[in-house]
């Protein structure tokens, strides 16, 4: 077979990078799964370690990005150097970047930087890259299959379908995969836009992949099949619904807000205008008027093997006002180690109500799978109804969930309603039992307290540039966001309210931002315990204390 020498047209950098990262690697500051190496004048393939997590990420060439948004010169002889040495230490075929999700995403990045990477090369270099490429690619061609279900094997299939249209005289090895992908399209992407891991990032990573596939095919003057198209148009409404009104994507199930820009990039290059309508999407409740968006889990959590990265997190919500985030979840702590990966995932680091010492769903023990260990959730909550009303001044949105049943007899329902102009939202949380059996298992559960009650928490986590303050008398908490706005937290009931600290778990940190949290808590004395709340937007805020909000404040780290 010919080894290409050429791309058969220009490629273009279609994958979006952070230069401040970019920066950071060219100060030899190498910062992956939350392990920070100083090490200046030193190769990245000095890193290579038997943490899985850190060969996943700098064998997948995501970093690629980040070079290539810093664009000069020295960040391109990084880029190559550390290419042609990638090609001389595993080109082989062997070593940790061989599998088939790490191959795809490789590709994808080497072909979208090919100029980047190839600027100023001499012909021994070009060569080289070219043979590597198309080793990769045959290797894909032969491996896709090997690749787990969800993102990874959308990773394989589009990066085999990428590279062999992008190469000269490799689009053969296409054929198959091409098929494979439309039919995978159709299973694997759900009627509402959903795929099974329930992750809004991966969601968005899946759609970029179809984008770049569709038009790698469109440049070939190739016709891209229905199903791909059709996924495509199915997945950008549920995009949009879990997208808050500051740009970021809802974190939840592992997923984090995504790179700045990237979403509303993707959709824009979809060319897709479909809105989301009044219902859920991936098992997401959006509430959105004016500049207030709110995104609800209402659905179980992924099971079984799909569950990997699931987090306990039914009937926790988001919330974000304009730019600036108000109310999140913690987030995923999978890159600073195992201990904070199972903290993210526990119902207490997620805005909704958890029974004291328990989760809404339960985490059986782990198993070791290429170095990571994985822990699956068991026992979710199997019933979960959530349903939209209109209202005369907004709209209300009531879910509800038996988590809790097995072990107390105890169903949590929520009910939110938003204002027509988002500017003030109350909340219901309820415990009740629903029949003669959960009047028993909670007659029992009553003995265990020694009829002290179950106690209860609700929890509402402020993203770390929130400020809030008890106000006098501690009937009300006042959250002033960096934009100058302020929400007054209140609550009608005999809870006890106190702002305790929390966390703010985010990829590309060393540690976990400190933060803060609203707490509710009380316990349940009967079959049913009601809980009411409200967030509303006080006036503006006087230009002073806004001047001062604005400046920039520096994040504090957890010790």
């Amino acid at each position: 077979m010919r080894i290409p020498t050429s791309f058969v047209t220009q490629p273009e950098p279609r994958t979006i990078g952070i230069y401040a990262r970019g920066r950071q690697l060219l100060a030899g500051n190498f910062l992956f799964a939350g392990t920070l190496i100083e090490a200046p004048d030193r190769s990245i393939w000095e890193l290579s370690s038997q943490a899985a997590e850190v060969n996943e990420i700098i064998h997948g060439f995501t970093w690629l990005d980040d070079l290539a948004a810093v664009g000069d010169a020295n960040a391109r002889a990084h880029a190559q150097k550390w290419v042609q040495e990638w090609i001389s230490l595993f080109g082989s075929a062997k070593g940790p970047g061989w599998t088939p999700s790490l191959a795809g995403r490789r590709l994808i990045r080497w072909i979208n930087h090919g100029i980047f990477l190839l600027k100023g090369s001499d012909q021994v270099q070009s060569e080289r890259f070219f043979l590597s490429l198309t080793q990769q690619t045959i290797f894909l061609s032969k491996r896709w299959h090997k690749a787990r279900t969800g993102l990874p094997r959308f990773e394989a299939l589009c990066g085999v379908i990428y590279a062999s249209l992008s190469l000269s005289g490799m689009a053969s090895h296409a054929r198959e995969a091409i098929e494979i992908l439309a039919k995978d399209c159709e299973k694997q992407i759900g009627a509402d836009g959903g795929i099974i891991s329930r992750n809004p990032e991966e969601l968005l990573e899946v759609f970029a992949l179809l984008n770049w596939v569709v038009i790698a095919l469109n440049g070939a003057g190739l016709t891209a099949p229905a199903p791909i198209c059709s996924a495509l148009e199915r997945i950008a409404p549920a995009l949009r619904a879990v997208r808050h009104t500051d740009g970021g994507l809802a974190r939840f199930h592992g997923g984090g807000r995504g790179i700045e820009g990237r979403l509303d990039h993707a959709l824009s290059t979809s060319g897709i205008p479909t809105l989301p309508s009044a219902q859920l999407y991936m098992g997401f409740a959006r509430l959105a008027a004016g500049r207030t968006s709110l995104v609800l889990d209402s659905a179980s959590p992924p099971s079984g093997t799909a569950s990997h990265n699931a987090h306990a997190s039914t009937l926790a919500f988001e919330l974000s006002s304009g730019r600036r985030q108000l109310i999140v979840n913690c987030g995923s702590g999978v890159v600073f180690g195992q201990d904070w990966r199972r903290a993210g995932r526990a119902t207490v680091s997620h805005s909704t109500l958890s029974i004291d010492g328990f989760s809404s769903s339960r985490l059986a023990p782990g198993n070791r799978v290429r170095g990571i260990t994985r822990e699956y959730l068991i026992e979710v909550p199997d019933k979960v109804p959530a349903e939209f009303t209109p209202l005369s001044d907004g709209r209300r949105l009531e879910a509800a969930h038996n988590g809790y049943q097995r072990t107390h007899g105890l169903t949590h329902a929520r009910t939110l309603d938003m204002s027509s102009d988002g500017r003030a939202i109350s909340g219901e949380d309820l415990l009740t039992t629903l029949s003669k059996s959960d009047r028993a298992i909670f007659d029992s559960a009553m003995d265990r307290e020694e009829s002290l009650g179950i106690p209860f928490t609700i929890r509402f986590h402020l993203h770390p540039e929130v400020l809030s303050s008890l106000d006098l008398g501690g009937s009300a908490i006042s959250l002033t966001l960096r934009s100058g706005e302020i929400w007054i937290f209140r609550h009608d009931s005999k809870a006890e309210m106190r702002i305790e600290p929390s966390v703010y778990l985010e990829n590309g940190r060393l540690r976990p931002r400190e933060a803060e949290q609203v707490v509710l808590s009380g316990r349940a004395m009967s079959y049913s315990t009601r809980v009411r709340w409200s967030l509303s937007k006080a006036q503006d805020t006087p230009t002073a204390l806004r001047d001062f909000l604005q400046k920039d404040q520096p994040d504090t780290d957890v010790p």
